[in-house]
């Protein structure tokens, strides 16, 4: 074993860690709007989206299921992808900082659409890793 190497089991833990930490606003977003229905509703109104009770029942449906493949393996590749491309949608529509004025809100929602791009990379790296002959 070198330097750098882990044991499988310590392996396999810190994967889980880090999917769980990669899925963890996703399953707590999935689970307030389940929660709270009429504030996913009011939600996805707010952003302009086309049918709005059916545009936040989709979003709980993707976000709890998807971070579910996710955590525990089964299609793991697809509901990384299906988080990415969730993730890139959902960060220009919510996160249009081009459009605000300077300033602290435009600063904060620069920063969130830059780490929203973050996580969005993340799991499009989830997704070939997955895919890969080399894991």
């Amino acid at each position: 074993m070198g330097v750098l190497s882990v044991a499988p089991a310590a392996r396999r833990a810190l994967t889980l860690l880090g999917l769980a930490g990669l899925c963890a606003a996703y399953v707590q977003g999935g689970m307030n709007k389940l929660l709270d229905y009429p504030g996913a509703v009011a939600e996805a109104a707010h952003f302009g989206l086309p049918l709005p009770p059916a545009a936040a029942a989709v979003t709980i449906a993707l976000e709890l299921t998807a971070s579910a493949m996710v955590l525990i393996g089964r299609l793991r590749w697809l509901g990384a992808l299906a988080l990415c491309a969730f993730t890139l949608a959902a960060t220009f529509i919510a996160n249009r900082y081009w459009t605000l004025s300077p300033g602290q809100e435009r600063f904060m929602t620069a920063n969130a659409f830059y780490e929203h791009l973050g996580l969005a990379g993340a799991f499009l790296l989830v997704f070939l890793w997955d895919r890969s002959d080399e894991r």
